[in-house]
């Protein structure tokens, strides 16, 4: 990105991996200004980037984001117009905050006052320093997983915890694992585990007895996160980079698919929204060629986007027909999370209504 300062030509390396393009009007701004300011100058289309103290550009982006927050309208008509507006606003919002920018020096480092040592968890994300721009949000969010990177997320069902990485979505609601960790196992020889992210389930199936595990993700911060997980453990699992299936066949075939059809807007989206809902039906669509005569396929889906009206059950069921698979059995679990309790959010009937399911799928 380029932009003047000080009658200066200046130039560094842009960094968001939120999508948000370089930014083209900049202007340097500093503790003097104020939320109200800033709101009138991001809302005409300029970035900010912040020369001041760095505690005060975070209260500044506080300020910001209670301010865009506050003018939005709340949604209404059926599940799926209303979701469809929910993520417009969060998008809206999203490119507003995300134009208080702040600089990183060669190494990494944050030159403003009173900030804190991020050359660790920016070099995990973007590898070597050089001259940069970042938006605050965005780095706030590195700093934020880098912090459940080096704690872990308790998994009773792995005896363990397990540490995600930046961008790969993290095991915090755990009623999918326990179906994992419950459901009558058909075979213990072999266990493939289909886009594993930070290879929870994997861990799961071997915990259990399974002989051989595989865990595929085509992602490489996934592939990174999965091994560093299962040595941690003390596990025999092989992470392998693959479009879904490794080669060969296995008794069990695990898959948790992004749960809602749609275009992801950020890299962690896409643990959640599944473009036209392309792994899910290629799960289904190869899982018989790569099961052992009486193994079972395990779909790992909550029904979410059938109470916000992006898909039916029906249309469920007919890929499993069209596949050549039937349903042995179903497994459910309600899941207990804030947002299915909150009232206030937009999709609130929706979360309320969820339920997880593990779909035990043999051939037909």
């Amino acid at each position: 990105m380029q932009w003047i300062e000080e009658g200066r030509d200046q130039s560094a390396r842009w960094l968001c991996e939120g999508g948000w393009p370089a930014p083209v009007d900049v202007v340097v701004v500093d503790d003097e200004l104020t939320a109200d300011a800033a709101l009138r100058m991001v809302r005409d289309g300029s970035s900010l980037l912040w020369r001041g103290d760095y505690q005060n550009a975070r209260q500044l982006l506080s300020a910001l984001g209670r301010r865009v927050r506050s003018g939005g309208k709340t949604p209404k008509g059926d599940a799926r117009s209303v979701f469809y507006a929910y993520r417009e606003a969060r998008s809206r919002e999203a490119s507003l905050l995300s134009r208080l920018l702040v600089p990183l020096d060669a190494d990494n480092s944050v030159p403003l006052r009173r900030a804190p040592d991020v050359r660790q968890a920016v070099g995990r994300v973007y590898g070597p320093g050089e001259e940069s721009v970042i938006p605050l949000r965005e780095l706030l969010g590195i700093l934020g997983a880098e912090q459940w990177r080096e704690q872990g997320v308790e998994v009773p069902a792995v005896g363990g915890r397990i540490h995600p990485h930046y961008g790969v979505f993290a095991p915090t609601r755990q009623e999918y694992v326990d179906l994992v960790a419950q459901a009558p196992l058909p075979s213990e020889d072999v266990a493939f585990d289909i886009g594993t992210g930070t290879g929870v389930l994997a861990a799961v199936l071997a915990r259990r007895g399974v002989e051989r595990v595989v865990a595929t993700d085509a992602d490489p911060r996934a592939l990174a996160c999965a091994r560093e997980n299962v040595e941690r453990l003390g596990l025999d699992v092989e992470v392998v980079e693959a479009d879904l299936f490794p080669r060969g066949r296995a008794g069990v075939v695990v898959c948790n698919p992004p749960w809602l059809p749609g275009k992801p807007a950020s890299g962690l989206d896409h643990a959640v929204y599944d473009p036209g809902s392309r792994m899910l039906h290629g799960y289904l669509d190869r899982l018989r060629a790569h099961l052992r005569p009486g193994g079972e396929g395990w779909l790992v889906l909550s029904d979410l986007a059938e109470h916000l009206g992006l898909r039916t059950r029906d249309e469920l069921l007919t890929r499993f027909d069209r596949a050549g698979l039937r349903v042995a059995d179903r497994l459910d679990a309600k899941p207990v999370h804030p947002r299915a309790a909150d009232a206030d959010d937009p999709l609130h009937a929706a979360r309320a209504a969820e339920v997880t399911s593990l779909w035990r799928l043999v051939g037909a």
